[in-house]
């Protein structure tokens, strides 16, 4: 048996060896003909004596050279602390080969690491340059780990675009990106992508996205999958989404370090990727970490940028910081404050706390920091107990340096105290005077826009909230609804509802949709009802908050003027029917202007199923807001 074996390998064998020069590199094909030798001479030898054979010959006929055992000049070169005494290696009697010179320039980069002066000097070094040239000689020898630690020394150390050596070093990385373990690859990207990208080679970069992409199954670790996350996620977006696909492989391995890390490159990206966040939250809620306040901080500000509301991440993140507030500087105060905002959480004991601490700290508190509280306080409508403490602070301290801020914060600062009922006439004065607001009347941006939004909503509250405000207040022609405004997309709760009034209405003479106002707000309906409850034609009769009169008439005696507002999901605060400061600004806005507001709340909606049902639910809505203005 064991003969008729031996036979077969034989024949095998020898067809291999046929093929072998076009089809395998020279170190396997020397194998083979040995191998091949040996099986052949060795036909009817017992197999255990082959295979003793072949192990001999594979030990002799190695295709790799060994890592070298370590020197005296290895520990010398572990232990120097001064880049000189590395220098002085070169001549000093040591038998350096080219794995020594690439560990000494290694080491160089490390000394020379926060002595930027010195480098640009030990670039010129002699001995430096024979040390890479050493290195150069002999490049294909140098093994793996040490040749993507060279690369990141000479990226460090600031070499020339143009050296040869460092073209030659990052040449052989290239051809063997193959041959590299994940391992390294990952060291690449964590090290040495940044320097490809702004400085060096983009084509390597491109490389080693691509190898990076095509072998993610190899990750094995979380460490290893959020470190490239961060460095180059951004650069790919096809290999971003591998690496999320590994996280949620991997995520019951991350400690807290590394969820933090992962939400905190997805908020950078804004990168919604909600089975990842929702598998970050089940950890944070399920596992007793220990959340440091630095933690936490980036915690809160990840799921505020990306908008993602998890109840029990909220309330353990918001628990967690009450606890550490005496320890928060107004700084990471503010910045809390603008987190729960975007996330739209309001936690009355967390928001008491920060205005408080703000109170405490108040000569520690620049303009900056208040910014940043008010415009998180106006979002969430929130107001403080101390009231009247907090915004005379705010007034001190904002009021007099309003002017010096960029344009588009006077006019964020101005309108969050509109919202909050706190705005002085010199503060509206500040922002409503031609020379200033003539700047946004043009703008095209969405950002410039916003801020000229926000400008109508300041000129409403000075008209409407403010009747000792004598001016100025903005042009007619800037009051002037824009076309842009109605053309946004149409949401299901706003398509149901225009047809609901359509049923309601009968007659378009009865009632007007979607009324764009002069005070910067859209009624999604608006009505006249006589003494009688019965419904007047709108176009008749004078309409003040329109920018361009539509009649001449005077309301008749005991006439009301009814507003329709629907209020979607994301107009209210978190897991709450409190409306967000904004959607608050304009309710009172329509009041001050004599309507009477009609509320479309969507959780009374949704609970509609048929049509008669809608229609009697907005009659029942009308006649309520007309008792309570008569029982006033």
């Amino acid at each position: 048996m064991a003969v008729r074996l031996v036979k077969r390998c034989t024949c095998l064998l020898r067809e291999a060896a046929h093929l072998a020069p076009a089809m395998a590199p020279t170190g396997r094909l020397r194998l083979a003909r040995v191998a091949h030798k040996t099986l052949t001479s060795s036909a009817t030898s017992p197999s255990s004596h082959i295979s003793s054979s072949l192990t001999e010959l594979i030990e002799k006929e190695q295709v790799f050279t060994p890592y070298p055992e370590k020197q005296e000049v290895d520990q010398l070169i572990e232990k120097t602390t001064r880049p000189e005494e590395l220098l002085e290696l070169l001549g000093s009697g040591h038998n350096l080969h080219h794995n020594h010179a690439a560990l000494i320039v290694i080491r160089l980069s490390r000394l020379l690491s926060e002595k930027p002066e010195d480098k640009a000097s030990l670039i010129q070094d002699a001995r430096f340059q024979k040390l890479l040239h050493l290195a150069n000689s002999k490049i294909t020898s140098i093994w793996h780990g040490t040749l993507v630690k060279l690369l990141r020394s000479l990226y460090a150390l600031a070499l020339p675009r143009d050296s040869k050596v460092l073209r030659s070093v990052e040449q052989e990385v290239r051809w063997r990106m193959r041959r590299l373990s994940y391992k390294h690859l990952a060291f690449l990207a964590e090290s040495c992508a940044t320097s490809m990208q702004k400085q060096y080679s983009q084509e390597l970069l491109a490389e080693l996205l691509m190898h990076l992409e095509r072998r993610w199954t190899e990750i094995e670790d979380g460490r290893t999958v959020v470190a490239i996350m961060m460095k180059v996620g951004h650069l790919s977006e096809s290999l971003m989404n591998r690496l999320e696909d590994k996280c949620l492989e991997l995520v019951e391995q991350f400690g807290p370090n590394e969820l933090r890390k992962v939400l905190v490159t997805l908020a950078a990206q804004s990168r919604r990727s909600v089975p990842l966040l929702r598998a970050i939250s089940y950890h944070l809620v399920q596992k007793p970490f220990s959340l440091t306040k630095s933690v936490l901080l980036d915690l809160a500000y990840a799921y505020g940028k990306l908008s993602f509301h998890q109840t029990q991440v909220s309330q353990r993140l918001a628990a967690d910081l009450l606890s550490l507030m005496p320890s928060l500087t107004p700084s990471e105060v503010a910045h809390c404050a603008k987190s729960f905002a975007l996330l739209k959480w309001l936690n009355l004991p967390l928001f008491e706390a920060f205005a408080q601490h703000i109170l405490n700290r108040a000569q520690d508190t620049t303009v900056p920091h208040l910014c940043s509280m008010l415009l998180a306080f106006a979002r969430l409508n929130f107001h403080p107990e101390q009231e009247d403490e907090f915004f005379s602070l705010v007034h001190k301290n904002v009021g007099s340096a309003l002017t010096g801020l960029e344009p588009a914060l006077q006019v964020d600062l101005v309108w969050a105290l509109c919202v909050l009922q706190q705005a002085r006439e010199e503060e509206l004065r500040a922002v409503l005077r031609p020379e200033f607001h003539t700047q946004f009347l043009g703008g095209e941006s969405p950002k410039d826009q916003s801020t000229f939004q926000k400008l109508l909503h300041i000129n409403a509250t000075a008209q409407l909230e403010h009747p000792e405000y004598m001016g100025p207040f903005l042009p007619a022609s800037a009051v002037a609804p824009r076309p842009s405004v109605l053309d946004k997309k149409v949401t299901p709760l706003q398509k149901e509802l225009q047809e609901t009034l359509k049923g309601l209405l009968e007659s378009a003479n009865r009632g007007s949709l979607e009324v764009a106002t002069q005070y910067g707000w859209v009624l999604d309906a608006e009505v006249l009802l006589d003494a009688d409850g019965q419904f007047l034609p709108l176009i008749d009769f004078v309409a003040p908050h329109l920018a361009q009169p539509a009649g001449s008439q005077p309301l008749p005696p005991g006439a009301k003027r009814l507003a329709f507002l629907r209020w979607e999901f994301p107009n209210f605060n978190s897991r709450s029917k409190d409306l967000l400061g904004r959607f608050v600004l304009a309710r009172r806005h329509m009041l001050a202007a004599g309507f009477l507001v009609v509320d479309v709340p969507y959780y009374e909606w949704l609970e509609l199923k048929s049509e008669w049902q809608k229609i009697a639910y907005l009659k029942d809505k009308m006649r309520k807001a007309v008792a309570e203005d008569l029982a006033k």
